[in-house]
């Protein structure tokens, strides 16, 4: 006959109650069965994961070299900036905190919106404007740090912070530089990666189009009119954007490095199949002044009324709208390729 010791079965059942309880409140810790938490609560923590990155603020204080080689720290995202160059301007509404900006430079015409800020100065600065607003940041050029240090002094001794930023662009990376800085000292990091990604991906395209061009075109730019005509050469912005779009910078292959004037004999020996204007803002009809120039009939780009005023903004700014100055430029010279 079987012998049970209730005794002991009793007080195994009870163990075995215990360790189901304990089971199923581990269980429920970890969110069930192998630890896996439940979907609800997963999709709870990713929801909580992305709203946490799209509100994060930018991070401050933020350390940086400016374009004359300062060490500037900002120590908390500028609520109120001034800018003191239409490129600068530019840039920041482009990175989207234009409404940050209380004041700008007499020149800056570019968005609409600067139109209507306060001006406080070019090259020379209006010192008690800038004073009366106190912006938590301005940014200047190297003209003003080189010039006006004993002013930028004062800016810094009154609790602005002070920005350099380097203008004096050659090329297509340092545009991409200043917008970085700018971005940096702006909390607009991502914005700026997304902006330079853009310009990057539009002269790539027109790189492009341009790169089966058989026969490059010999093209003479003007910065300025008769008497001193000034022109681009070799180490220049707008040097490299012919070179970009497979066009001959004529100024160069004469030796010209940086700005210089040549005589209207000189430009007359380049035989160029384009010319390119960039002073009609303060000219009258400069096309039609070139092309009626004595001694210039048998200029191809006289013979063949090819010469074109273009904006002076897009083309000699360096700043977002460099792109449109390029793809203005490729239009110009090369239709046949850019026609609709």
């Amino acid at each position: 006959m079987l012998h049970i010791n209730w005794k002991k079965l009793g007080l195994l059942a009870v163990m075995l109650t215990l360790v189901m309880v304990v089971a199923a409140a581990c269980g429920t810790a970890t969110g069930g069965d192998n630890g896996a938490e439940p979907e609800e609560a997963v999709e709870g923590k990713e929801q909580e994961a992305q709203e946490g990155t799209e509100e994060s603020p930018a991070e401050f204080p933020v350390t940086i070299v400016d374009g004359a080689g300062n060490e500037v720290t900002i120590e908390s995202e500028p609520e109120t900036l001034i800018t003191m160059i239409p490129s600068i301007t530019e840039t920041v509404y482009a990175l989207g905190v234009g409404d940050k900006v209380i004041a700008v430079d007499d020149f800056s015409n570019y968005p609409e919106e600067a139109l209507e800020k306060e001006k406080v100065g070019g090259q020379e600065i209006n010192v008690e404007k800038v004073l009366s607003l106190m912006p938590d940041v301005i940014f200047v050029t190297e003209y003003h740090q080189a010039n006006h240090a004993d002013v930028l002094d004062q800016f810094k001794e009154a609790g602005i912070t002070v920005v350099v930023i380097d203008t004096n662009a050659t090329q297509f990376e340092d545009v991409y530089a200043s917008i970085r800085l700018i971005a940096q000292v702006t909390g607009t990091v991502e914005e700026a990666e997304q902006l330079v990604s853009e310009l990057e991906s539009r002269l790539a395209e027109i790189k492009a189009q341009t790169e089966a061009v058989e026969e490059p075109k010999k093209v003479w730019v003007e910065v300025s009119p008769r008497p001193d005509i000034y022109t681009p050469g070799t180490g220049t912005f707008m040097h490299e954007m012919l070179e970009a779009i497979n066009a001959i910078n004529v100024a160069a292959t004469a030796g010209v490095e940086g700005w210089a004037a040549l005589t209207e004999e000189e430009i007359v020996q380049l035989e160029p199949d384009v010319i390119i204007t960039t002073y009609g803002y303060y000219v009258d009809n400069p096309v039609e002044e070139v092309l009626s120039r004595d001694g210039w009939a048998e200029v191809p780009a006289v013979q063949e009324e090819q010469v074109f005023d273009v904006d002076n903004d897009t083309v000699t700014r360096p700043g977002p709208r460099i792109m449109d100055g390029v793809e203005t430029l490729a239009k110009l010279i090369y239709p046949e390729i850019f026609a609709e």
